[in-house]
C-alpha cells in the first residue's frame, strides 16, 4: 500500500470517529475533541505495540494473529516482552489489546469495560505519558469517554460503534514514516478544533510555512543533545518542526502552555513524532506567573527556543505579580501600562520576547513571532528590548512576512530571530511581504508560500546574501544609525534612475525642452488675451 493510501485510509478512520459523535448527537460538541483525539490516540498505541513486539520475536511477525500467538505467553515470558519493548512504545496488558474489546462487545456494561480499559492502560503507563501541570498533578491519557453520553442507555452502543471503527484498519505499516507523514495526519485530526490556536494563549495556529521556516533558519548546521522550549506551545507544530530539523533523538523538548487542551494536543504530537521521552516535559501552567522548567532555583536555560505567543491578551488580574525584585532581570523593558477599557487589547507578547531572551543559553538561538509593528516601535517597551538585542548583541536577523501568512488575522508578523553568539553582527534583515498567493480560506483571505519561495526565503537569510528590494546585511552600527529599526525597507538604497547620453544627444535633449517651453509660453499669451477679449477690455488679475 502506497503513503497515499495510508493517507487516505488514516484521514477516513477520523472521519468516521467523526461520524460516530454526530451520530450520537456529539457533533461540534465541547467534548467531541477528546474523544476523536483518545480514541485515535489508543488505535495507534495498540498498533504500534503489535510492530513492537513483532521486531522482538520474529514468531510473532510470521503469526498469521500476532494476537493469538502472544496469548500462548506465559505471564514471565509476557513480562519478558515487555521489559525488551522499546521505551517511546506504550506497554499494554493483553486484555488491553482491541481486539479483546472487540470480542467483548456483548459484555454487560460494555462502556464501562470500555472506558475501565482505556483507564487501566494510562495507569499502567503513567510515568511516561502524563503532562503535569504546574502544582506536580497529573494529567493522564484518557478520560472515561462513554460519560460524554448523557443518556446512559446509549453509551454501550455508543463505545461498540467506536470500537468497529478501529478494528477495519491498521496503523503497523506506517510506523516507518516520519515527520511530513504525521504532521499531515496531526493536522487533520485536529483541524477543526484549533482553529483558533486551542488555547488562551494560543492565539493563532501557526501555518506550517512560518514553523519550517523558522526552524530552517534556526539550525543551519547538525547539532546534537540540545535542548528545545516554547513557552507557548499550543498543540506544538513550532517544537515538532524544530525537533525534526535537529533529529528527533538528538533534542529533548520543554514546553509550558496555560491551556489544558492544547496540551493534550502537544501530547498526541508528540507521541505521533517518537519524542514520547519528552512528555514528561510538557507543563500546563502560566509561564508568565509560573514559569515551571528550573535548575535549583533559577530558570533553566536553553539551546533553542520557537514561541508563537500571543499578541494581545487581558492580563490585567497578573501583571501586578510579575512586578517583583525577583523578576526584575527577567523583564528587563518593564511592563505595559494597564488601559481602562479593552484589557483584552493589552500587548502580551512583549513579556514573552523578554522571557525568551532570558531563558536563552550561552549560545543559545530562538525565533519568535511578532507583529510587524515591534520592528519600528519608536518609545516603550518594543522600543528598548530592540534597544537591548542590539546592545548585547545577540539578534541574527528579522524576515518581515506576507499580510494574511495568518488565516485566522489580518496583523502583519515577523519573524525575530536571536543568536546570543552572533556578537560580529551581518544581521539580515529580510523584507517577504510580496510573496506568496492569496487564497480564500472559509471566510478568511489567506497568503500561501510555495516551496520554491519558502526555500528562498531559508537560503537568502543563511546564506547572508543582499539581494535588491529584499534583504540586507548591516552591521549594529548600521541599526543604531536609523534608530534601532529592523525594517528591512528603512535600509534599501534609494534609487535614481539615469542613461548616458552624448554630448550631441544632450544638446538635441536641451533644444527640444526649449521649443516645448516657448510653446507653453505662447498658449499661455493666447490663453491671456483670449480671457481679456473675453471680459472686455477689463484689466485682468493674474
Amino acid at each position: 500500500m502506497v503513503i497515499q493510501d495510508f493517507t487516505v485510509h488514516t484521514k477516513e478512520l477520523i472521519d468516521n470517529l467523526k461520524g460516530v459523535c454526530n451520530s450520537y448527537g456529539l457533533g461540534n460538541d465541547g467534548n467531541e475533541f477528546k474523544i476523536i483525539t483518545q480514541v485515535f490516540l489508543y488505535k495507534f498505541m495498540n498498533d504500534k505495540f503489535g510492530y513492537e513486539v513483532k521486531q522482538i520475536d520474529p514468531k510473532l511477525a510470521k503469526a498469521e494473529n500476532w494476537e493469538q500467538e502472544i496469548a500462548k505467553y506465559t505471564d514471565s515470558q509476557y513480562e519478558m516482552l515487555l521489559l525488551q519493548m522499546n521505551p517511546d512504545s506504550a506497554k499494554l496488558k493483553r486484555v488491553h489489546f482491541l481486539s479483546n474489546l472487540h470480542n467483548q462487545q456483548n459484555k454487560e456494561e460494555f462502556a464501562k469495560f470500555f472506558d475501565d480499559t482505556l483507564r487501566d492502560i494510562a495507569i499502567f503507563n503513567n510515568d511516561i505519558f502524563s503532562v503535569k501541570t504546574g502544582t506536580g498533578a497529573k494529567i493522564t491519557l484518557f478520560d472515561e469517554l462513554s460519560n460524554y453520553i448523557t443518556d446512559s442507555s446509549q453509551r454501550d452502543n455508543f463505545c461498540k460503534a467506536l470500537v468497529n471503527q478501529l478494528v477495519n484498519f491498521s496503523f503497523e505499516k506506517i510506523f516507518e514514516q516520519k515527520f511530513d507523514f504525521f504532521s499531515t495526519i496531526f493536522e487533520y485530526l485536529i483541524k477543526d478544533y484549533n482553529k483558533d490556536g486551542g488555547g488562551k494563549y494560543a492565539e493563532y495556529y501557526t501555518p506550517h510555512a512560518v514553523a519550517k521556516i523558522m526552524a530552517s533558519i534556526l539550525v543551519d548546521s547538525p547539532v546534537s543533545n540540545v535542548t528545545c522550549y516554547d513557552p507557548s506551545a499550543g498543540s506544538g507544530t513550532l517544537l515538532m518542526n524544530l525537533a525534526h530539523a535537529i533529529g528527533e533523538d538528538r533534542c529533548t523538548i520543554y514546553s509550558q502552555d496555560i491551556s489544558q487542551k492544547s496540551s493534550s494536543m502537544l501530547r498526541l504530537n508528540l507521541i505521533l513524532n517518537n519524542l514520547v521521552h519528552s512528555i514528561q516535559n510538557i507543563i500546563q501552567g502560566n509561564t508568565m506567573t509560573t514559569p515551571y522548567h528550573k535548575v535549583g532555583d533559577k530558570l533553566m536555560t536553553f539551546d533553542y527556543i520557537v514561541s508563537n505567543p500571543p499578541f494581545k491578551l487581558d492580563f490585567s488580574d497578573f501583571v501586578a505579580d510579575l512586578d517583583s525584585k525577583q523578576n526584575k532581570e527577567r523583564f528587563f523593558a518593564g511592563f505595559p501600562n494597564v488601559p481602562a477599557k479593552d484589557k483584552d487589547k493589552m500587548a502580551i507578547y512583549p513579556l514573552f520576547i523578554q522571557h525568551i531572551m532570558f531563558s536563552l543559553s550561552p549560545k543559545g538561538k530562538a525565533a519568535v513571532v511578532v507583529p510587524t509593528g515591534f520592528i519600528t516601535a519608536q518609545s516603550g517597551i518594543e522600543r528598548r528590548i530592540r534597544e537591548r538585542l542590539v546592545e548585547e548583541k545577540m539578534l541574527r536577523g528579522v524576515v518581515s512576512m506576507p499580510s494574511n501568512i495568518f488565516a485566522t488575522t489580518g496583523t502583519n508578523v515577523s519573524i525575530l530571530f536571536i543568536d546570543k553568539a552572533n556578537t560580529k553582527g551581518n544581521i539580515v534583515l529580510m523584507d517577504a511581504s510580496k510573496l506568496g498567493t492569496m487564497v480564500k480560506e472559509g471566510k478568511n483571505q489567506k497568503t500561501l508560500l510555495s516551496p520554491e519561495e519558502e526555500d528562498l526565503i531559508i537560503n537568502t537569510f543563511n546564506q547572508h546574501e543582499a539581494k535588491e528590494d529584499f534583504t540586507v546585511v548591516v552591521s549594529y552600527d548600521q541599526i543604531k544609525e536609523k534608530n534601532y529599526s529592523l525594517s528591512a525597507g528603512q535600509y534599501f538604497d534609494v534609487k535614481i534612475e539615469y542613461n548616458d547620453i552624448t554630448t550631441a544627444e544632450f544638446e538635441s535633449k536641451m533644444t527640444a525642452f526649449k521649443a516645448n517651453l516657448n510653446s507653453l509660453f505662447a498658449e499661455s499669451k493666447k490663453l491671456e488675451a483670449e480671457i481679456q477679449k473675453q471680459l472686455g477690455g477689463l484689466k485682468y488679475e493674474k
